[in-house]
């Protein structure tokens, strides 16, 4: 049978008011508009609904079967999509987040604490992954949102900006560059210098030779992790590269850091998410809340 939802809604109402004038009024629809629905079902159906005469409105013996299973059946319905739509608009459940690990281990805990703590039918499950994993874990569907450097783009992925800064150098509270003011590329020449494996090296190389063509980056050592590359500085090694959100590790090891300019390159961090994908109401709201605060830590630069 060709039935539509219209119909029965229709059909119930006069089943209920023995009236199309009232049933009419209570689907803010017309009376010739009710009788065509009720007249389609019929159709549909094959068999009599509603006896009309001028004066009175009486249900058939198969409309008297029909209504009471009717005003069941629609209400249970009404009862899941009011559920579907409450589960859709609500603030309750898991946001699934793939970062870095160094963004890990310094932003995300005080954020998510703080999300956590505005949002308390909500949860934040935090995967920390190498840089490179990143939007690997948000393509396999492991995780809602990815937040990371900045990568090539991809059909599968969307990013979008998050936030950025220079870079930084590392170095210990009595190292010679800690006499300088301001610094300059051209300032490290006389030290190693640490940097990261990976993009993260390569992408600064670029970044400074499309800057000053003249300077040639090069790092002594190359490591995998921060936390390596900070013990080596800690050690008296050379001095380590990072980005400002990096701070509250940098003073955990008692080093000290200073932004690089002339020329300043800066690192833009990004927010993947799968293309086509719509984020839960939580995820948003997760995405809307760290975002200004990110951007207004001090130590952002």
């Amino acid at each position: 049978m060709n039935v539509t939802l219209r119909q029965l809604r229709a059909f119930l109402a006069v089943a209920r008011t023995s009236s199309f004038t009232l049933a009419a009024e209570s689907l803010y629809i017309s009376q010739s508009a009710l009788s065509g629905l009720v007249k389609e079902l019929e159709q549909s159906m094959g068999v009599r609904l509603i006896d009309r005469s001028t004066r009175r409105v009486h249900l058939t013996e198969a409309g008297e079967r029909l209504s009471p299973m009717l005003e069941t059946v629609l209400h249970d319905l009404d009862e899941v999509l009011h559920r579907a739509v409450d589960d859709s608009t609500s603030q309750k459940g898991v946001v699934r987040v793939a970062v870095s690990q160094l963004l890990a281990s310094t932003l995300m805990p005080d954020l998510i604490a703080r999300f956590q703590a505005e949002h308390p039918g909500g949860s934040v499950k935090l995967v920390d992954v190498p840089v490179e994993d990143v939007m690997a874990r948000v393509f396999s569907g492991e995780v809602d949102i990815g937040i990371g450097p900045e990568r090539e783009p991809n059909s599968d992925i969307t990013s979008a900006h998050l936030f950025d800064g220079p870079f930084m150098a590392v170095f210990p509270p009595t190292h010679p560059l800690a006499k300088h003011k301001s610094l300059r590329w051209t300032d490290l020449k006389p030290y190693p210098v640490i940097g990261l494996q990976g993009q993260f090296t390569e992408r600064l190389a670029q970044d400074l030779r499309a800057a000053d063509p003249d300077f040639q980056f090069v790092p002594s050592t190359e490591v995998a992790y921060m936390s390596t590359a900070l013990s080596m500085v800690q050690a008296g090694l050379g001095v380590a590269l990072c980005i400002p959100y990096a701070a509250p590790l940098v003073t955990l090891y008692g080093l000290s850091m200073m932004p690089l300019g002339q020329p300043e390159v800066r690192r833009s961090f990004e927010v993947f998410t799968r293309r086509g994908r719509s984020l839960s109401p939580l995820a948003q709201a997760f995405l809307d809340d760290i975002g200004p605060k990110i951007r207004g830590m001090a130590y952002l630069g």
